[in-house]
């Protein structure tokens, strides 16, 4: 999931993150990497809580799905 013309995260957001974790400035470039990284770990993570709902008989994705599979993360 590296392409970066998807708009699932914005790459306001990316400069958000870092700057709230203490970044002065922030180059695109690093916006770029950030939102490839949390896109593909989300991602990641997406689908080992579509596997734990599957596992339990559901189809919904709780919350304890999500919190279970970014664990394993």
């Amino acid at each position: 999931m590296t392409n970066t013309s998807k708009k699932l995260l914005p790459l306001a957001a990316m400069e958000k993150i870092l700057k709230q974790a203490g970044a002065d400035r922030v180059s695109d470039k690093a916006k770029i990497a950030l939102k490839e990284v949390v896109e593909e770990k989300a991602e990641a993570i997406a689908i080992d809580a579509i596997r734990l709902a599957a596992h339990a008989g559901r189809k919904t994705i709780k919350s304890g799905d999500i919190k279970l599979a970014a664990k394993k993360e």
